[in-house]
């Protein structure tokens, strides 16, 4: 399989994963991410990029918090749950542990270096994710960890592919 110079350069950053959760009302979501950076120094901004395709999308569309839970290396079970599930079918959260954080947002008990950040800005390019721009209110940390990286779930398989984003795709849409 050949790959293009911009697959080749992305995939050998090996980034980290992490899963982002967030609640409208009663509806709760989280998926699998590798699309995230540190964005600001001062004040504190974090950026993840969404798919259109993932019902977690759509529900931070609404939602003010999400939470961003850094997976370590034996995360594994965690990211095949949130990568490879669909929201639209399962609540994913309803088969893992959680604990219920301020506004009824849902944190991964298993996962203690997390964030907690309010949604600040969203830019659609028109590409198949989002970038949400967010601000931390509230940050846990044991100290440093490894991570659970992008080869280590490259097998899986997502639970949506990009093309399978649903009409409108965006709040613009229609």
């Amino acid at each position: 399989m050949s790959t293009s110079p911009f697959e080749s350069l992305m995939t050998s950053l090996d980034r980290p994963m992490v899963v982002v959760t967030t609640v409208v009302g009663e509806e709760r979501g989280g998926c699998l991410v590798g699309f995230h950076a540190q964005s600001s120094i001062e004040p504190e901004r974090y950026s993840l990029w969404l798919s259109k395709a993932n019902h977690t999308y759509r529900l931070a569309l609404r939602a003010s918090h999400l939470a961003i839970h850094f997976l370590g290396r034996d995360d594994l079970k965690l990211a095949e749950l949130f990568g490879t599930l669909s929201g639209d079918q399962v609540d994913k959260l309803s088969l893992t542990e959680t604990e219920t954080g301020t506004d009824g947002l849902p944190l991964l008990a298993g996962c203690p270096n997390r964030l907690v950040v309010r949604r600040h800005a969203l830019l659609d390019e028109g590409g198949d994710h989002v970038c949400t721009v967010t601000e931390v209110v509230d940050a846990h940390s044991t100290g440093p960890f490894e991570p659970l990286l992008l080869s280590h779930v490259e097998h899986l398989v997502p639970g949506h592919e990009a093309e399978e984003r649903p009409l409108p795709p965006t709040e613009r849409g229609g």
